[in-house]
C-alpha cells in the first residue's frame, strides 16, 4: 500500500470515528425513540410494584395505629371492656382511630383486601372497628353518669358534634358490615346516621351546612362527610329516602358551587356573600368527585337521580383532566400553577378516575393513562418507612389565596393514607386485563 493510499484510509477511518462520536441527528438516529427525562415514572406499573407500595404503607400504618386500651397511669394494657375506668385511654399512636381521615383509611384497606386478596388489610379494619365497638358501651355508661366529659376517649362515635365526626367512619362501618367482616357495629352506625340525618345543621332547603367561618356556609368537603354514609345506609336498609337525600346534596352543592367553565368546584359558598371568591382547592374537589363515585357504586340503576350524578361525575372529571400537571400531580389550588403540587388530592383523583374507568363511567382510552400517571406520581411520595409525603394538613376555608398557598405539608397529615390505599387498590384492578401498552413511546390503553 503506497503512501497516498495509507493517507486516504487514515482520513476515512478518522471521519467514520468522528461520525460515530457525534450525537445522533434526524438522519442517523430515530429521535422519536429517545427517552425523555420524565420527572416521575412513565408507563404502566406492574401488579407486583403496586402491591409493594401498598404493603409499605400498610406496614407503617399497622404499627403506627395500635388498637389497645391502656391504663394511662401505669401504661399497662387493659382488656376488660365492661369495667372502663376514667384513667384508661388508647395507647398512643400516630393517628386517631375514629377521625374522618381514618374512615377513608378503613375504606382503603377494605378495597385493598378486595383487589389484592391479601386479608391483612381487611383484618386491620375488623380488629380496629371491633376494638371500638367493644369499648364504646362501657364508655357511654360513664358519660351517662357524668364521670366523663369533654373530649373523652371515643367521643366521636358516642356524641358526634360535626359531620367530620360521623360520615366517613360511618360509611366504612357500613361497608364492613355489608361485607360480613363485622357484625358488632350497628348501634354506632345508627347513632352516626341519626346525627347526619337529623342533627347536622342544614339550610332551609335541606343542604348540609355549617355556621363557620361565616353563617350559612357550604363546605365542599361536607359532600364526602355526609353523602357516602347516606348512600351506604340506603344500600344497607333498602330505604330510598337515604338515596334521595344523597342525590339532593350533590344537586344543591353543584348548583351553588360548580364552575361549569372550568369544570371545578369552589371550596366554599356563603349564603349572603356576593360575589363569591372562587378558590378551587385540590383536596376538596377530591372529596366531591369521590362522593359521586361512592354514590354511584350503590345508587340503584333506576333511581331518577342517577343520570344527573353520572353526568356531573363526567363533567368534573373532564375539568380535572385539564388541570393535571406534566408531572402527574395536581396543584394545591387546581388552576394556579405556582401553588405547590399536592399528594392527597392527586391520590384521590387517581382512585376516582381509575374506578370510573373500571366501572365504564369514563372513557378508558381517554382517562386510564391519566390515572396511571397520577398513581406513578403518588408513589414517588411514599417514603422508605411507608409514610406519605407532600400532604396538605387539615384545612379550613378562606377567601384569599395566601391561606391555601402556604398551608403546611406533613407526613402525619392523616388525609393522605386512605387515598393512597384506595388509589393503589383500584390500580390493581385497572391493570389486571393487561390493557396498557406503549405505542410510539406514549402510554395507551386498549380495552
Amino acid at each position: 500500500m503506497n503512501k497516498l493510499t495509507c493517507t486516504l484510509w487514515a482520513t476515512l477511518l478518522a471521519s467514520q470515528a468522528f461520525s460515530q462520536a457525534k450525537p445522533g441527528n434526524d438522519v442517523t438516529a430515530p429521535l422519536h425513540l429517545l427517552q425523555p427525562d420524565y420527572p416521575v415514572p412513565y408507563g404502566a406499573m406492574s401488579e407486583a410494584d403496586i402491591k409493594k407500595v401498598l404493603d409499605k404503607v400498610f406496614t407503617y400504618l399497622d404499627g403506627a395505629t395500635p388498637a389497645q386500651m391502656i391504663n394511662r397511669q401505669t401504661g399497662q394494657e387493659v382488656t376488660d371492656a365492661s369495667q372502663f375506668d376514667t384513667a384508661y385511654g388508647i395507647k398512643p399512636g400516630d393517628f386517631r382511630l375514629t377521625a374522618y381521615e381514618w374512615g377513608v383509611t378503613y375504606s382503603g384497606m377494605l378495597l385493598a383486601a378486595e383487589t389484592s386478596g391479601d386479608t391483612r388489610y381487611s383484618d386491620y379494619v375488623k380488629q380496629r372497628l371491633s376494638f371500638i365497638a367493644r369499648w364504646v358501651p362501657a364508655i357511654k355508661k360513664k358519660v351517662a353518669d357524668g364521670s366523663l366529659k369533654g373530649n373523652y376517649v371515643f367521643r366521636q362515635p358516642i356524641e358526634p358534634h360535626a359531620l367530620d365526626d360521623a360520615g366517613a367512619v360511618c360509611a366504612a362501618m357500613i361497608k364492613a358490615t355489608r361485607s360480613g367482616l363485622n357484625n358488632d357495629l350497628r348501634p354506632m352506625i345508627d347513632n352516626y346516621i341519626n346525627y347526619i340525618s337529623t342533627k347536622e345543621y342544614r339550610l332551609p332547603d335541606g343542604t348540609l351546612a355549617r355556621n363557620r367561618p361565616q353563617k350559612n356556609t357550604l363546605w365542599l368537603d361536607d359532600l364526602y362527610m355526609g353523602v357516602p354514609a347516606l348512600a351506604q345506609m340506603g344500600k344497607l336498609t333498602g330505604k330510598t329516602s337515604y338515596f334521595d337525600d344523597a342525590v339532593k346534596q350533590i344537586k344543591q352543592f353543584t348548583q351553588r358551587m360548580f364552575d361549569k367553565e372550568k369544570g371545578l368546584y369552589m371550596h366554599g359558598w356563603v349564603q349572603d356573600m356576593n360575589p363569591h371568591p372562587m378558590f378551587y382547592w385540590g383536596r376538596a374537589n377530591g372529596w366531591a368527585i369521590m362522593t359521586m363515585v361512592e354514590l354511584l357504586d350503590v345508587l340503584p340503576e333506576n333511581h331518577p337521580g342517577r343520570p344527573f350524578v353520572l353526568q356531573q361525575l363526567q363533567a368534573h372529571a373532564k375539568g380535572l383532566a385539564s388541570f393535571q400537571s406534566g408531572s402527574g400531580f395536581w396543584h394545591q389550588l387546581l388552576n394556579r400553577e405556582d401553588s405547590y403540587l399536592e399528594t392527597s388530592a392527586t391520590a384521590i383523583y387517581a382512585y376516582c378516575i381509575a374506578h370510573a374507568v373500571n366501572k365504564g363511567w369514563l372513557n378508558a382510552k381517554a382517562y386510564a393513562p391519566m390515572a396511571m400517571l397520577a398513581w406513578n406520581a403518588v408513589t414517588t411520595k411514599v417514603n422508605a418507612t411507608g409514610q406519605v409525603e407532600g400532604v396538605c394538613v387539615g384545612t379550613g376555608m378562606a377567601f384569599d389565596p395566601a391561606f391555601y398557598y402556604h398551608r403546611p405539608v406533613n407526613v402525619y397529615a392523616a388525609h393522605g393514607y386512605g387515598p393512597v390505599l384506595l388509589a393503589g387498590a383500584e390500580m390493581l384492578r385497572l391493570i389486571k386485563s393487561d390493557a396498557f401498552k406503549i405505542n410510539d413511546s406514549s402510554l395507551q390503553y386498549y380495552k
